[in-house]
């Protein structure tokens, strides 16, 4: 039964971060904000990663890298 404790708690702060990419990727999409800002957002999103998850540094790129960098280029053509 701990086993399914820890994987709900797992599964909640899975949902937790998903929220917060999205709502990142939607402030970066529809606000009007510098890439500076934009950059920080992104940082900042990704310490709250790695404080929901130590250690998955390389994994947190892997998923939400690309999204990021998609969107920047979107909003940010020159960068």
């Amino acid at each position: 039964m701990a086993n399914d404790g820890s994987r709900e708690e797992e599964d909640r702060r899975i949902h937790q971060l998903r929220l917060i990419v999205d709502f990142a990727c939607s402030v970066i999409s529809r606000q009007k904000i510098t890439l500076e800002e934009s950059i920080r957002l992104i940082e900042g999103v990704k310490k709250i990663a790695l404080q929901l998850f130590p250690d998955k540094e390389s994994t947190f790129d892997l998923i939400y890298g690309s999204r990021f960098r998609r969107i920047l280029l979107e909003r940010f053509p020159l960068c």
